[in-house]
């Protein structure tokens, strides 16, 4: 029932689609031929939506992957730049759960480690349709230019955070961890909380030693709860980490590999001399950078899309040679 309905969901629309467009033909052959012009705006404005709606699920047939679907888990750490770094991370963080808000999306905090200034690293539960299809392309290096609120003498600083997008898995896709690969560590949970937070070692780290993936969950007050959700994390990890290495000749998650430094980023924010923001892969760019920052990433995300289906249709164009 789960596949029928998501089949459905991407076929209907279009057929809603093309039935508006057979009814704006009409509406045309109708207007032309009693040479009526006062149709001509109702047509125009009419064809103007059906090519949003058009764009729109375009970029929904992108998202054919496997867990494109998905919701994800999104971490984002602080890079290079110290106390200003930590700020910037916060500053993306927020963004991000703007972002997931303005598409009615469930968030959810599994994991927070704060430093002075800001975040030194979070990661966020974001549960909706497609989420994970869309935040795959954000991915990378994000890099900030500023005057610092933190420097006394006002000078321009540069900052580097990493985002890191892996998919929530469900049912359908099995990733095996087997216990004897498994470190388990608990703690106390620090940060403000209920009556149990800081009392019992309630927060959980696991280590997969076979690939050394360090994952924690400290936010629900139960080690139980605590363990499922890092567990959830875990099998995301690892369902990326294994298709990327029975993929290593697709550079698709080369961003992962990079430092979090100058040269590596995949978008630059600047604040200041001018205001833009610039994606470097696809070279889509604005100036309303307080937009970005509340959370208007799609046109972004969806350039980035674009782009990577035009790569692929080269890359099979080249195949057929």
């Amino acid at each position: 029932m789960s596949e029928l309905k998501a089949l459905k969901s991407k076929i209907e629309p279009w057929e809603s689609l093309g039935n508006d467009i057979n009814d704006l033909q009409a509406l045309y052959e109708l207007a032309d031929e009693a040479k009526d012009e006062s149709m001509v705006g109702e047509i125009v404005a009419g064809i103007e939506a059906a090519k949003a709606r058009f764009e729109k699920l375009n970029v929904l047939n992108l998202l054919s992957g496997e867990v494109d679907r998905n919701g994800a888990f999104l971490t984002i750490h602080a890079g290079a730049g110290g106390t200003e770094a930590c700020d910037w991370a916060q500053m993306l963080s927020r963004m991000y759960v703007r972002w997931a808000e303005r598409r009615g999306f469930k968030i959810e905090t599994v994991d927070t480690l704060e430093a002075e200034g800001g975040i030194k690293s979070v990661t966020h539960q974001i549960t909706g349709d497609f989420a994970f299809g869309y935040l795959r392309s954000e991915t990378g290096i994000h890099r900030l230019v500023r005057i610092s609120p933190f420097d006394a003498n006002a000078r321009r600083h540069t900052s580097f955070t990493s985002v890191y997008a892996f998919p929530i898995l469900d049912d359908t896709i099995e990733v095996e961890v087997r216990p004897e690969d498994l470190r388990v560590d608990t703690y106390r949970s620090g940060g403000a909380g209920g009556q149990h937070v800081n009392k019992t070692d309630s927060a959980v780290r696991f280590t997969h030693l076979p690939t050394g993936i360090v994952v924690a969950c400290q936010t629900e007050r139960s080690q139980i709860m605590n363990r499922q959700t890092a567990m959830s994390i875990l099998k995301a990890r690892l369902y990326e980490y294994y298709r990327e290495k029975k993929e290593q000749e697709n550079q698709k998650f080369a961003a992962e590999k990079k430092d979090i430094s100058w040269g590596n980023q995949i978008r630059s924010y600047v604040f200041q001399p001018y205001t833009m923001v610039k994606d470097h892969r696809t070279k889509h760019e604005t100036g309303n950078i307080q937009a970005v920052m509340d959370g208007d990433l799609d046109p972004f995300m969806e350039a980035y899309l674009n782009n990577t289906w035009k790569g692929m249709s080269l890359d099979a164009e080249d195949d057929d040679l």
